[in-house]
């Protein structure tokens, strides 16, 4: 019969949000410029384009939800959203690679400059050879093992309650008797699922909020030295990754507790889970490069 499906592929049907989303983050990033050139709307632009991604988001990915309760991702579609979620990564990689090269660069031939007052002060040229240090001569950076050492324990043991929950998940270990701290939270004592998730959301939120506390007490300034630029940028955008993988969680828990998920097909949570073992891994190169290897033989801050 003439349109019949005799195939595994999912036939997408005509849908407004590929068009939304556009708008949405032309409004978005059109705001966020304005902003960083003073206009004095730019605020206002800019939140109304994250208001209307967010927007986008949540409809979007609700319409991809109902697909997959409807049955339409067989096993070959689930098998290209893993090919999806490897190539996004992959590219979210090479981003952050792009940091690493700039910190690499500022500090393998770094500039001649002394950090006084915290005032950033250029060395003349017959000074040059003593003043192109890394750090910048003066700068006092953060302890590697106070803070950020606790950070890549936090990261380390979010890494294995993520697992716990995903192994739960493929070996159906559900339900349960609801007693105990668990019983106020609705999770029952066999539930690993809900259990893990719940551990890797609090101690995401732990990460982001003790990474906080070290940004308003780091002993150097964001703008006007390299250094700080560097740091700033490298650590920023994964802590915003963190906090983008602390919300897909967030998600995932919430779908978990609706019943969602099952041991055969559980791609969101999947997902999720890798998200997050590549938010560990960026976070140890980053301890090693930028706040071990990077600040070795500077003064340490003691705050």
């Amino acid at each position: 019969m003439a349109g019949a499906k005799n195939h595994e592929y999912h036939i997408l049907p005509p849908s407004p949000w590929p068009l939304l989303s556009s708008m949405a983050a032309l409004v978005l990033a059109t705001g966020g410029i304005m902003y960083m050139h003073s206009a004095t709307a730019g605020g206002w632009v800019f939140l109304i384009g994250l208001a209307a991604v967010l927007f986008c988001m949540y409809g979007w990915w609700h319409q991809v939800i109902r697909e997959a309760h409807a049955g339409d991702h067989t096993p070959v579609v689930q098998l290209h959203f893993r090919y999806g979620m490897i190539l996004f990564i992959a590219s979210e990689v090479m981003f952050f690679v792009g940091w690493f090269w700039a910190f690499f660069d500022f500090s393998l031939f770094p500039t001649a400059m002394s950090f006084v007052d915290g005032q950033v002060e250029r060395a003349t040229e017959g000074a040059a050879a003593i003043a192109a240090t890394w750090p910048p001569k003066g700068l006092e950076v953060i302890n590697p093992f106070e803070f950020p050492l606790l950070n890549t324990l936090i990261l380390l043991c979010s890494g294995t309650t993520v697992t716990w929950a995903h192994h739960a998940l493929i070996h159906d270990q559900r339900g349960g008797e609801k007693r105990g701290f668990w019983g106020l939270l609705g999770v029952g004592d066999r539930d690993g699922v809900l259990k893990g998730l719940w551990l890797t959301v609090v101690l995401g939120v732990l990460f982001s909020s003790i990474q906080a506390y070290e940004y308003m007490h780091a002993p150097f300034p964001f703008k006007g030295i390299n250094y700080g630029a560097a740091f700033f940028m490298a650590t920023g955008f994964h802590g915003f990754h963190v906090l983008v993988g602390t919300i897909f969680l967030i998600v995932n828990l919430i779908r978990a507790y609706n019943g969602a998920f099952t041991p055969r097909q559980h791609f969101g949570f999947e997902a999720a889970a890798w998200y997050w073992h590549f938010v560990d891994v960026v976070w140890l190169f980053l301890f090693v490069t930028i706040y071990v290897w990077g600040g070795w033989g500077a003064p340490v801050h003691a705050g």
